[in-house]
C-alpha cells in the first residue's frame, strides 16, 4: 500500500472569504426589488384577502399548482394619524363616491386634485340598471386613460367599483325628481344603503380620511383634501353653491345648492316632538319650515376661507371625516334616528358618539348644474 497524502491545509482566510460571498449572494436573492416607486410598491396587495383599499397584484403559485396561504398582517392602529399635515404624515384618503350618472367634469376635477394620488384610492357604488350601466362604462374608460397611460403622478393607488344589489327608488335621475318632497324618504334611504355598503366595503385599515364626494361636484380648489383637513376636526363639510346664468341679468352668478348643513332650531326640535318615530324633517322645502340656521346663507364674502361654524347636521355633498368617526360606528341611517336621515342622521349618531360637525360657510364647492 503506497504511502498517503496528506490533505492540503486550507487556508482560513479563504473560507471566510466564501462563507461572505454566500451571505451576500442569499440576501442578493431574497432582497425584493426596488424597481418600482416605493410609495407604490407598499401599497401593492400579494393576496386577494389583503385589505380592499390595497391594489390586487395576482400572487403566483407553488410548483403544485397550490396557492400559497394568505400573510397574516398587523396593523398598529395607535400609530395611524389624521392629522392637519396629511401630505407630511404620508395619510392615506379614501375618496366615495355613489354614481348614478358619469360627469366627466367630476372625473377632470378628480384628476386636478394636488394632494398625492399615490396617497388616494377612489371607490365607487353603482346602479344596476341601464344608466347605471352607461355610468359604469363611462368611467372605466377614464380609468383606464389614467391609470394605463396617464401620468405616474395623476394614477390613484387603487379603484374601486362596486355595483348595487337592490334597485334604486327612483327610474328617473333628474335633478327635478330627486328633489319633490315626497320621494325624499325613499331615495335618502337608498342613498344611505348605497353609502353604507360602500363604505363598510372598502374602508381598510391603513385609512386616514374618508372624503364623501357626489358624482355630480364639478368644481373644487385642487387642494381640497389638504384645506379641509388642515382644520383637524373629526367631521368638517364645505359649502356647496351652483353656477347659473341669471336670467335677468344674463351673467353667470352662483347659489347655494345643499342646504342639508345646519344649525338646529327650537322650532325643528318642536315639530320633531309631534311626529311618529318613522317620520323624517326635511330642510328646504316651504312646507316644512324648521327655522333652522342654514350654512347655504352664512357666505360672507368679507371673511376668510377658514371661518369655521358648529353644526349639527351636514350635506354629503362634499364631506370630509377622519376614518376613525366611521370605524366607531357613525353611519348613514336608512331609517329616521331621531327623525333625520341619511347625512343628517349621520352628524347626529357621530354626536351621540362623541364627535362633533363642522362646517366652513366661505369654502365653496360647485355643483352641476343641469
Amino acid at each position: 500500500m503506497g504511502p498517503v497524502r496528506s490533505l492540503r491545509r486550507t487556508n482560513p482566510l479563504t473560507v471566510i472569504v466564501g462563507v461572505v460571498l454566500c451571505i451576500v449572494i442569499f440576501i442578493f436573492i431574497i432582497q425584493p426589488s426596488n424597481s418600482d416607486p416605493p410609495a407604490r410598491k407598499a401599497a401593492a396587495a400579494s393576496n386577494p384577502l389583503s385589505p380592499p383599499t390595497s391594489p390586487f397584484r395576482k400572487q403566483n403559485e407553488q410548483a403544485n399548482g397550490k396557492r400559497i396561504p394568505p400573510p397574516v398582517v398587523h396593523y398598529h392602529m395607535n400609530n395611524l394619524t389624521s392629522s392637519s399635515d396629511p401630505v407630511g404624515n404620508r395619510e392615506t384618503v379614501l375618496i366615495l363616491t355613489p354614481l348614478a350618472k358619469f360627469y366627466q367634469e367630476y372625473w377632470d376635477n378628480l384628476l386636478r386634485l394636488s394632494y398625492p394620488h399615490e396617497l388616494i384610492t377612489l371607490a365607487f357604488i353603482i346602479p344596476k340598471n341601464r344608466e347605471g350601466n352607461a355610468a359604469t362604462a363611462a368611467l372605466q374608460e377614464q380609468i383606464t386613460k389614467t391609470q394605463k397611460s396617464g401620468p405616474e403622478k395623476k394614477r390613484f393607488a387603487s379603484i374601486i367599483i362596486e355595483r348595487q344589489d337592490f334597485e334604486p327608488p327612483l327610474v328617473s335621475q333628474t335633478e327635478t325628481e330627486r328633489h319633490k318632497m315626497e320621494n325624499q324618504k325613499s331615495r335618502r334611504a337608498a342613498m344611505s344603503r348605497a353609502r353604507n355598503s360602500l363604505l363598510f366595503t372598502t374602508l381598510g385599515p391603513s385609512t386616514s380620511w374618508v372624503l364623501w364626494l357626489d358624482a355630480d361636484i364639478v368644481e373644487t380648489p385642487p387642494t381640497l383634501i389638504q384645506d379641509l383637513a388642515a382644520h383637524n376636526k373629526p367631521i368638517i363639510v364645505p359649502n356647496c353653491f351652483q353656477r347659473f346664468t341669471d336670467p335677468k341679468t344674463r351673467k353667470r352668478a352662483e347659489r347655494p345648492y345643499d342646504f342639508n348643513s345646519w344649525q338646529d332650531s327650537e322650532t325643528a326640535q318642536k315639530l320633531a316632538e309631534g311626529m311618529g318615530k318613522d317620520d323624517i324633517l326635511l330642510e328646504g322645502y316651504a312646507q316644512m319650515a324648521t327655522y333652522r340656521t342654514l350654512m347655504a346663507y352664512m357666505a360672507d364674502n368679507n371673511e376668510g376661507l377658514e371661518q369655521e361654524v358648529n353644526l349639527d347636521g351636514v350635506g354629503g355633498t362634499a364631506l370630509l371625516v377622519k376614518a376613525e368617526v366611521h370605524r366607531d360606528g357613525a353611519m348613514f341611517p336608512p331609517f329616521p334616528f331621531y327623525n333625520l336621515i341619511e347625512t343628517e342622521g349621520f352628524a347626529k349618531m357621530a354626536k351621540r358618539l362623541g364627535w362633533s360637525s363642522f362646517g366652513l360657510p366661505n369654502y365653496k364647492v360647485y355643483h352641476y348644474n343641469e
